[in-house]
């Protein structure tokens, strides 16, 4: 008896000494996932790749070097934006180029954008220059949107098998007169094309039914250029030939124009972004924004308009587009007038790009504050 006692005594010590032992604490919520975010703090990257090719490395502002996606978390960026051309000079921005950085985006926890051109080279209102493999069937609709829908088809597949799912997808860049010339083009100096819209629509839907076909959660989208102007005619015209959206993607560079302060071009975008949430009720993305490092107002030009951004009903985010670029690099191309030409018929050679965010020591410059919460 007297050992069953001594043993029920151990037994009962035993379990209030474990009562008393710490409990592990709970574990922490995961980090957010990208379909998570509410509002887009991103930027377009998609010289990246490219530049590190060259050797262009980056740090955080604490001058340790860093890998480019862990430079931009720490300025607060959550989303990514990348383009894709259909041949691209070197496969840059081509799509195994836009899956291997998308994967990197993804990683870091980073929402991703793909920025469709339909085109080899830029695309934008100045030049919208069919893919050269599509050329021969220039002359026929349907065979243009079967090519579009089986290039945004495969492009989102190659991301899917990747792991990747894109929160928004834009069909087309800065597509105010159309794309994919002259197929998609809505007007000349002489007036509207017969049918323009409507030719418009029917590229644009083939390659908005692809992308929810393979990402039925996706935000697509069309884009334009200028958000300070009052677009709105350009949407009701789109709309009415039948092209269908989720969302809307604007482009604004408050400091490249002329006429009006840089504050003014942005309470005039500000109020566009506005009414055209107002009219159309789906998300209006900036998905491109720059400013001029040369100019002493850049920074507080860039945080005031992002500021402000945040406290709009609608707006789904901003990106910077290739805040990056440091210390006069340019990709190869810009320096080969023929190359250049085989893309746009002009023998010509480019400068390099002067809104870039970072210094010149590959770290983000005061421009990039405007991203912190």
């Amino acid at each position: 008896m007297k050992k069953l006692v001594l043993i029920l005594a151990a037994t009962v010590l035993m379990a209030s000494m474990c009562d008393r032992e710490p409990k592990p604490e709970p574990a922490p919520d995961p980090d957010p996932t990208p379909a998570e975010i509410t509002f887009a703090k991103g930027a377009d990257i998609s010289w990246v790749s490219e530049m590190e090719k060259d050797g262009k490395t980056f740090k955080k502002r604490d001058g340790s070097t860093a890998d480019i996606f862990a430079v931009l978390a720490d300025c607060g960026i959550n989303a990514i934006r990348l383009r894709v051309w259909v041949d691209p000079y070197k496969g840059w921005s081509g799509k195994d180029d836009v899956v291997a950085l998308a994967k990197r985006a993804a990683k870091a926890q980073m929402a991703v954008m793909v920025d469709f051109h339909y085109s080899d080279f830029f695309a934008d209102p100045g030049r919208q220059i069919m893919p050269a493999a599509w050329d021969a069937d220039k002359g026929s609709l349907d065979k243009l949107c079967t090519h579009i829908a089986q290039h945004t088809t495969d492009v989102l597949n190659a991301l899917k098998a990747a792991g990747v799912s894109p929160k928004w997808i834009q069909i087309g860049n800065e597509t105010r007169n159309g794309m994919m010339w002259p197929a998609g083009q809505l007007w000349t100096s002489a007036g509207d094309i017969a049918n323009g819209y409507s030719n418009f629509a029917k590229l644009f839907n083939a390659g908005s039914h692809a992308a929810k076909a393979v990402f039925p959660e996706a935000l697509v989208m069309p884009h334009l250029n200028n958000a300070y102007e009052d677009n709105d005619w350009w949407f009701q015209r789109v709309k009415a030939a039948g092209a269908n959206f989720d969302a809307i993607a604007l482009s604004h560079y408050p400091q490249a124009e002329s006429g009006m302060t840089a504050a003014q071009y942005n309470q005039k975008a500000l109020a566009n972004i506005r009414s055209l949430y107002s009219t159309y009720k789906v998300p209006i993305i900036v998905s491109e924004v720059g400013v001029k490092p040369a100019k002493s107002d850049a920074a507080s030009v860039l945080k005031s308009f992002v500021d402000e951004l945040k406290n709009i009903e609608g707006c789904g985010g901003v990106f910077y587009w290739e805040p990056e670029v440091y210390g006069g690099w340019k990709p190869e191309i810009y320096g080969k007038p023929d190359e250049i030409y085989r893309y746009t018929g002009k023998r010509e050679t480019w400068g390099s790009y002067d809104q870039g965010a970072f210094s010149s020591d590959g770290s983000p410059s005061a421009i990039m504050d405007a991203f912190k919460d």
